[in-house]
């Protein structure tokens, strides 16, 4: 859910979410280090969002996008 998504839903401003989420994300990066086994090496990670090209809005709130995410992991 995004942080957009999770305001609208709990009647609060936007940053709010967005400033637990980052922390949430922070704690589990910190987890991830401590446990870092399988991804040791460095890592690259990207998104983007596929879709036909419409007039009107664009990017993640745009209709008929779909998120693609990957994962590259340097030195295999």
């Amino acid at each position: 859910m995004t942080a957009r998504a999770a305001a609208d839903l709990m009647e609060i401003q936007a940053n709010t979410p967005g400033l637990f989420y980052r922390k949430l994300r922070m704690i589990i990066a910190e987890k991830l280090e401590t446990e870092a086994s399988e991804f040791a090496s460095e890592i690259e990670l990207g998104e983007s969002y596929f879709g036909v090209v419409r007039k009107g809005k664009r990017g993640r709130g745009a209709a008929g996008k779909v998120p693609v995410v990957g994962i590259l992991k340097r030195g295999w």
